[in-house]
């Protein structure tokens, strides 16, 4: 059989060692897989399936030399069906079989150079006919175009990575990306191509919460206010609530967010008083979740855009779905209502079997902006 079988995306080499899956969250609780070491054929991606059910991530992100392209593939066809996201950074590696992993995501972001192919090569000493070799060749190719068609990929990509030797890696600009339907969205304004495997300070906890797309990106919170159902809100002392309050700030108490851990924010008022507000406690300038005074009906909650869009758009009520912070998607009704009124219409449609049981009224904190639909 053929020894070496380097198709373009392709590094199967003598692999070091089997995939390790981590899951991580970033500062502000967007979750995340990172998926490192090489692709065996022998990889059992069990432990992949069972750290998606546990942890619950937006976001799958890779540092990989490559490996085994058709394990890769496996992967990349379990991070579409669980509706994951990809993202990639140019301080981290994913080359060769990797980007076959990567564009199994439904948002790919990447930044330009982070990306890398390369060109085909083959050896038939253990008395492979070359013939036979082409073939093998050709249904390896056959089966990866087929896969980048089914990822929306566009196949063109294989030819680019032909012009590259097997033992060289090209890492795609920006615009090859969009081009070839790699992503869809880039990070920064694409720079030339890389040929040599690049590195910056950026990280995947940094970067994670742009979410694959700039519509899903989750701006940094700077400055908010007290906003809680009861007209105050404690200060905490820790990130925890049932650490010591330092205050308790009224509704409408200006805070500067200095940043976070997790669902909390670190903030800090006018008069000095410094300390922890959770999420779902501060009503953020930066974010476009509604007016100061408005109050939603959430009805749903889905973990990935796809559920939340079909959702809203079989409903026979007029319903939105919001991007949250902590990455899932809020479903609610469109209008905005006073604490009376709304109240009042929740207990009426459940009366009517017109919304769940748990839905309920509340200050859309934690939403981000409207994402679905117009």
């Amino acid at each position: 059989m053929l020894r070496v079988l380097l198709i373009s995306f392709l590094w199967i080499a003598t692999a070091h060692a089997a995939l390790i899956y981590e899951s991580q969250t970033t500062p502000n609780g967007t979750k995340y897989i990172l998926v490192s070491g090489e692709f065996e054929y022998s990889d059992d991606l069990s432990a992949f399936n069972a750290m998606i059910r546990s942890h619950n991530p937006l976001v799958i992100t890779f540092n990989s030399a490559g490996g085994n392209l058709f394990k890769a593939m496996e992967l990349g066809r379990l991070i579409r069906a669980h509706k994951l996201n990809t993202l990639q950074v140019r301080g981290m590696e994913c080359a060769s079989a990797c980007s076959l992993a990567f564009i199994g995501g439904v948002s790919r972001l990447a930044t330009p150079g982070s990306i890398g192919v390369h060109k085909s090569s083959f050896s038939t000493s253990d008395g492979m006919s070359v013939d036979d070799a082409v073939s093998q060749v050709q249904q390896v190719t056959a089966d990866v175009i087929t896969y980048m068609i089914e990822m929306g990929v566009d196949p063109g990509l294989l030819q680019l990575s032909l012009k590259y030797n097997s033992n060289d890696i090209r890492y795609l600009s920006g615009s090859e990306m969009a081009l070839f339907k790699v992503v869809t969205a880039t990070l920064t304004d694409t720079p030339s191509a890389q040929t040599a495997s690049p590195t910056t300070n950026n990280t995947p906890a940094q970067q994670t919460t742009s979410l694959a797309s700039n519509r899903f990106a989750i701006p940094e919170a700077k400055t908010g206010r007290v906003r809680h159902p009861k007209g105050q809100a404690p200060i905490k002392a820790q990130p925890d609530g049932k650490s010591m309050t330092i205050a308790d700030l009224v509704n409408g108490t200006p805070v500067t967010i200095q940043g976070g851990h997790e669902r909390w924010y670190e903030v800090i008022t006018s008069t000095g008083v410094r300390g922890f507000m959770h999420h779902t406690w501060v009503w953020v300038q930066q974010y476009d979740g509604g007016g100061f005074s408005e109050r939603r009906i959430q009805i749903k909650s889905f973990n990935n855009f796809e559920d939340a869009e079909s959702f809203v758009k079989s409903s026979p009520l007029k319903t939105s779905a919001y991007l949250v912070t902590n990455g899932w998607f809020a479903v609610t009704l469109n209008d905005t209502f006073n604490e009376t009124d709304g109240k009042r219409l929740v207990r009426a449609l459940k009366d009517a079997h017109h919304i769940p049981d748990d839905a309920f009224l509340t200050f859309p904190n934690t939403y981000v902006r409207k994402v679905c639909c117009n």
